[in-house]
């Protein structure tokens, strides 16, 4: 994985919550969220982004409960602290293959789709478990194959067909890179976890019209980079071509999509 696959920097970061979070992340968040509902004690999410689920779980703990959000990038945080009114979550920076808390801290530990990104998915489970005190909870979501994600697999054939030299890989490769169960449960025992429960979960994903999709997935994902590389000046005319083939999927305006993701859930 090249820093290029996570650089969520200069408008990424507003964009990809603006854009991205209804369509992509607010269903699964409210999902997760329900999970733990009434739950109290010290909770942890690791790779919080601009906090869609923690703003979800903010308002389904207990009274009791406090959340430490954590994220590697720094601008993704930044933005998510200023947008997310919730004065029972702190937020920190931290690396998820090191995470700078002692042993035993949390009672539970969430992840929403940043496992993908881990370049050592085995450190990063062994660190959680790590932070987790005996018998604590480990809840995470991984996207599921991109042929189960109907708005996002249609970019991505838009973008094969409008930049086929090469294709633009990044949706493939990390975010719906990494959904083989088997793989998972593999990684997670070799981090000392117990057996995973595993839940497939199918949601529609809601689109404000075909250019909203076209412009959160091209210039609010790492995807732009591979864009912009191949065409320095015409981000904003790949947007408009991607746009208009959605269009003649989805229709012009509102419409709805399938979203697969599948659910994790284990203890330390």
């Amino acid at each position: 994985m090249s820093a290029q696959d996570q650089a969520f920097t200069g408008s990424i970061p507003e964009l990809y919550d603006l854009h991205m979070g209804p369509m992509i992340f607010e269903p699964f968040a409210r999902e997760m969220a329900r999970r733990f509902t009434g739950f109290e004690g010290a909770l942890l999410e690791v790779a919080a982004g601009t906090g869609q689920v923690t703003r979800r779980l903010a308002k389904t703990v207990g009274p009791g409960a406090t959340i430490l959000a954590t994220d590697l990038n720094a601008p993704m945080l930044q933005w998510a602290a200023k947008v997310v009114d919730a004065p029972a979550v702190d937020w920190r920076q931290a690396d998820a293959q090191a995470l700078p808390f002692p042993d035993r801290s949390f009672d539970a530990a969430i992840c929403q789709f940043g496992v993908m990104f881990f370049p050592d998915k085995v450190a990063a489970f062994a660190e959680t478990r790590r932070v987790l005190k005996a018998g604590g909870r480990f809840v995470f979501s991984v996207w599921d194959a991109l042929e189960t994600n109907e708005v996002t697999r249609a970019v991505q054939d838009a973008l094969a067909t409008l930049l086929p030299d090469p294709p633009p890989s990044f949706f493939s490769r990390i975010p719906f890179g990494y959904h083989d169960v088997g793989a998972i449960r593999e990684a997670l025992a070799e981090a000392g976890f117990g057996w995973a429960e595993v839940e497939t979960v199918t949601l529609q994903s809601p689109a404000a019209s075909a250019a909203d999709a076209a412009k959160a997935l091209c210039m609010g994902t790492p995807i732009r980079a591979e864009i912009e590389a191949q065409r320095p000046a015409g981000l904003e005319a790949v947007v408009a071509a991607v746009s208009e083939r959605l269009a003649g999927a989805f229709g012009d305006g509102p419409f709805l999509s399938r979203a697969q993701a599948i659910f994790l859930d284990t203890t330390a």
